[in-house]
C-alpha cells in the first residue's frame, strides 16, 4: 500500500523541482550520460557490426592466439569499467554537492 505524500512534503518537491538548482543538476547529469551513452553504444555496435560483416579483421591475429575479435571484447569490459569510474568522479565533483544542498533544504523545509 503506497503511503500518503502529506501536503508539505508535495510543495517542498514542487518548490526543489522548480529551482535553478534542480535544473543545475539535472543538467550535470545529462551533459555526462546523455554522450556517454551514445559513444558507448557506438562503441558496442561497431563491435557488433564488425563481428558479423567483417570477420577477416576481426580474425586477424594480433599477439599469438589473440585476434582483433577478443581485443574488442575484453576492450569493451575496458571502457565499461572506465565510464563508471569516470562517472563515479564527474559525480561527486559536480553532482553530489549539489544533490547535498537540495537534501537539506528539503529536509530543513519538512522539518519546520
Amino acid at each position: 500500500m503506497a503511503e500518503k505524500v502529506s501536503p508539505q512534503v508535495h510543495a517542498a518537491y514542487e518548490r526543489i523541482h522548480a529551482s535553478p538548482e534542480f535544473a543545475e543538476l539535472k543538467g550535470n547529469y545529462l551533459r555526462f550520460v546523455v554522450p556517454m551513452t551514445v559513444g558507448f553504444m557506438v562503441w558496442y555496435l561497431l563491435y557488433v557490426v564488425c563481428s558479423n560483416w567483417a570477420p577477416g579483421l576481426m580474425g586477424t591475429k594480433v599477439l599469438g592466439n589473440v585476434n582483433v575479435a577478443l581485443l574488442f571484447g575484453l576492450l569493451q569490459f575496458l571502457t565499461t569499467f572506465g565510464i563508471a569510474f569516470w562517472y563515479s568522479r564527474y559525480s561527486a565533483r559536480r553532482m553530489d554537492p549539489l544533490a547535498d544542498a537540495l537534501r537539506a533544504d528539503f529536509e530543513d523545509e519538512v522539518e519546520r
